[in-house]
């Protein structure tokens, strides 16, 4: 058997959370493998909204294995808040969750850290979310980190050590904090961590491969935020592109089947870095408000511009993609010319390749097309698709070199229609 992986190809806030639920019938086993819980995966159905930080989608389907993998970063306090809120709403986790031993702990000290590093950037502020997820991740390259397989062994002096360094930092930083409530929290979510099945996820998900179980790897964030190829240093501080499920699971580079890649019809941003595509007028409001485009988390306006294929076909490239997924058609189904990013301008230069930096000086080269100027969200199959947004589709597809297999034209499971395929 092979896994199939599913990823944001843009600046993430694309849409896997709802993907994930509707393939997840599917598949066995749902594996989560990189990220922490500055992500938050949006779900709506049956009239209940859900916002997933650190727990893999899979989580309301019966029957399927979850499971949080070594390459993620897990705050104690923040899954337990996640989870107990998915148990009052029906969902048995303890029986469908299983967490890798090597996962990391983001401490308190790391969230603490996290601001204190941003506060003394200044003007040269990066955006993070302060969940601590960078100064985790920085732990775990300097050998220095607290694994979730720790809270079995010998924890308080593992915990105590780790707690004095991070404050000899935080003294060296001369930044006012106290963590009494968050340590408080923290140490509650410890306990509440080891009622869960804590599992050695690589030999887990190698077992359950042979044993011809389907297994689909959930990415978070998305491509240009990979610390090695997004937009550095404006990313996050793991490898969200498709190796990095290897990476995150254990699982071999010939184990990679399908390579799902989540778009939206458009592109968005949180925080600070380079954007070429972003809209500042009216048009930008406009899809703002129409996608309802606010953090999951942190309810942060997201920054809103036009389609950017230049992006997309390096978000591609890097990944192996193999199919497409557009999510949020429908936002577009009001305007009466839809532009897409075909070229960049560099310094005089025309060029069609993602580039080393793309800081400054890079203008958007825009192919017009016709909107459709129809409402596409009560649409359940691809033979009620306008004209006009057929051939946005073809004119994607062709740009791409991939065929898009999935449109999505609403938040709810119900409006995501699968395409024909040549082959059926």
């Amino acid at each position: 058997m092979k896994v199939d992986v599913l990823l944001g190809l843009q600046w993430g806030d694309e849409g896997k959370g709802k993907v994930v639920d509707v393939l997840t019938p599917r598949y066995d086993v749902v594996a989560r493998f990189q990220g922490g819980p500055n992500a938050g995966h949006t779900l709506e159905f049956e009239g209940q909204k859900y916002v997933l930080r650190s727990i893999p989608s899979g989580i309301f389907q019966g029957n399927k294995v979850n499971i949080i993998g070594n390459g993620v970063v897990l705050d104690p306090a923040l899954f337990k808040a996640e989870a107990e809120a998915l148990e009052a709403s029906g969902h048995p986790l303890k029986e469908r969750l299983h967490i890798s031993k090597k996962a990391h702990l983001i401490l308190p000290t790391h969230r603490i850290l996290d601001a204190a590093y941003e506060a003394a950037k200044g003007d040269a502020k990066v955006g993070t979310t302060g969940k601590g997820i960078g100064p985790t991740y920085t732990d775990k390259v300097s050998r220095t980190g607290v694994r979730v397989g720790d809270i079995l062994h010998n924890f308080e002096e593992i915990y105590a050590k780790a707690k004095t360094r991070h404050e000899q930092i935080l003294k060296s930083l001369n930044y006012k904090y106290d963590i009494t409530q968050l340590e408080k929290e923290w140490l509650e979510g410890v306990e509440y961590l080891r009622q869960f099945h804590l599992v050695d996820s690589e030999h887990e998900i190698n077992g359950l491969l042979k044993e011809g179980k389907s297994v689909l790897c959930e990415g978070a964030q998305g491509t240009m935020l990979d610390v090695d190829f997004g937009s550095y240093p404006f990313v996050t501080s793991s490898n969200t592109i498709c190796a990095g499920a290897c990476t995150g699971l254990g699982i071999g580079p010939n184990k990679i089947g399908n390579v799902y890649g989540i778009m939206k019809a458009y592109c968005t941003r949180v925080g600070s870095g380079p954007f070429p595509t972003e809209l500042f007028d009216e048009t930008g409001q406009k899809i703002r408000d129409l996608g309802h485009e606010y953090g999951a988390v942190t309810g942060r306006e997201r920054r809103c511009g036009w389609i950017d294929l230049v992006a997309l076909k390096y978000s591609i490239m890097v990944n192996g993609v193999t199919q497409l997924i557009m999510m949020k058609s429908d936002v577009l189904d009001d305007f009466e010319t839809i532009k897409a990013c075909v070229a960049y301008k560099v310094k005089g230069e025309e060029i069609d390749y993602f580039p080393y930096d793309i800081a400054e000086d890079v203008e958007p080269i825009y192919a017009e097309l016709p909107g459709w100027k129809t409402d596409m969200s009560k649409m359940t199959s691809e033979d009620e698709f306008p004209e006009e947004f057929n051939a946005y589709v073809s004119f994607l597809e062709e740009q791409l070199e991939t065929p898009i297999k999935i449109v999505s034209v609403g938040p709810d499971r119900d409006q995501t229609i699968e395409r024909y395929t040549e082959e059926e």
